[in-house]
């Protein structure tokens, strides 16, 4: 760092670099500077608190005098060897500004490749669950406020939703804690202190051999999108956001084979289609419109997103209860009762084999699938009593 009396003149003289920026110390008092960029000339006070540097911004020296920045300087560097932290203040009042909505926005800025079905879901946790906390600063949310919301969902919607609603609070509260040093300890680890988290059961049910018949019918008597969307779900045992999603752009109906570039995941998914599947998306494609999607919607999105009120008809046309994982969790137990492979089973559903050596070293490409897509398919025709 070169060394100069600073002075209005001497910091007048001084070029700006090229790129970068350059700091000047003052020889007539330690811990006072400037800070040149290819723009600005910043005066700024360095001192320690606790043995660790703090460098306070003063203020452009196209608005103080050097002897005003000094005399400032002076007091800053008292304040610090007194053991204050100048910048603490600041910290608390930016951290003071930041608000639950401001928080998520973040959130979402740093992870661009969060899936649609995460943002979404995310989105409704900050708009709908949180909504009265979404203009609080964040750093007000405490303990006890998360103990009751949580008790409050679980009453309202369930005590899955409640969970859910508190790990996206807690995965966003720590992204915030992450760029803001001053923000107290996550709240939402109260429920795990309080042992408040609900306890979850995996679903287990399926569409059941004997009730496929008659839910069949009942959704070859649903309009064609529906009817599509819930047959491409239970051949496919694709999630509700990629099929809702799902463009003309990744469907390849020569190749025979459809691809996801993005799931919830992150891996790109590549399966083969059915020849079921073919005839079903050829005869869709023969009569699609402008849309770029294979269902689409009237809504902003451009895709179906409202998928209750069909299930619920097909539910009470066809006496079966089911949900659109149902479908999914169907798909793969009737594979998994052919003998599909293992590692085929796992690629079909998109699932990594976490900490499998072995898996790491298989890949299971589309053409390797496609032999068992098409026994899930014609066990699912045959179940089903279809023609």
């Amino acid at each position: 760092m070169p060394n100069l009396r600073l002075t209005r003149r001497a910091v007048d003289e001084i070029p700006h670099p090229a790129s970068g920026q350059v700091f000047y110390r003052d020889t007539t008092l330690t811990g006072f500077g400037l800070r040149v960029g290819k723009q600005s000339k910043v005066y700024y006070a360095e001192g320690y608190v606790n043995r660790q540097t703090r460098r306070v911004t003063i203020g452009r020296a196209d608005l103080f005098a050097a002897e005003i920045a000094r005399k400032r300087a002076m007091a800053l560097l008292a304040e610090m060897a007194e053991g204050h932290d100048p910048n603490a203040g600041k910290r608390k009042e930016a951290v003071a500004k930041v608000t639950l909505a401001d928080a998520f926005d973040g959130f979402f800025i740093a992870r661009p490749h969060l899936s649609p079905h995460t943002v979404l879901n995310y989105t409704r946790t900050a708009k709908l669950h949180l909504k009265a906390w979404r203009k609080r600063p964040i750093n007000e949310i405490t303990r006890q406020m998360v103990l009751k919301r949580h008790q409050e969902l679980s009453t309202e919607i369930g005590k899955t939703t409640a969970n859910n609603v508190m790990r996206h609070l807690r995965s966003v509260y720590n992204f915030a804690a992450a760029t803001h040093d001053e923000l107290p300890p996550n709240p939402v680890q109260i429920l795990t202190q309080a042992r408040a988290w609900h306890r979850e059961q995996r679903r287990q049910t399926v569409v059941a051999a004997l009730d496929l018949p008659m839910w069949w019918k009942a959704v070859m008597a649903e309009p064609d999108y529906s009817r599509d969307f819930l047959l491409m779900a239970l051949f496919t045992g694709m999630r509700r956001g990629e099929l809702t999603a799902l463009r003309w752009d990744n469907v390849d109906l020569i190749a025979r084979t459809l691809h996801l570039p993005t799931t919830k995941n992150g891996d790109p998914l590549n399966l083969p289609l059915s020849g079921f599947l073919v005839d079903l998306l050829t005869e869709r494609k023969r009569h699609a419109g402008e849309s770029a999607f294979v269902f689409p919607g009237p809504g902003k999105q451009g895709h179906v997103m409202e998928t209750k009120k069909f299930l619920l008809r097909v539910s009470a046309g066809s006496g079966v209860s089911f949900t659109l994982h149902d479908l999914r969790r169907t798909f793969i137990t009737i594979a998994e009762s052919l003998d599909v492979p293992y590692y085929a089973l796992k690629r079909l559903l998109n699932h990594r084999a976490n900490g499998d050596v072995t898996g790491g070293y298989i890949v299971v490409n589309a053409e390797r699938l496609r032999g068992p897509v098409e026994l899930v398919a014609a066990r699912i025709l045959e179940l089903a009593n279809a023609k």
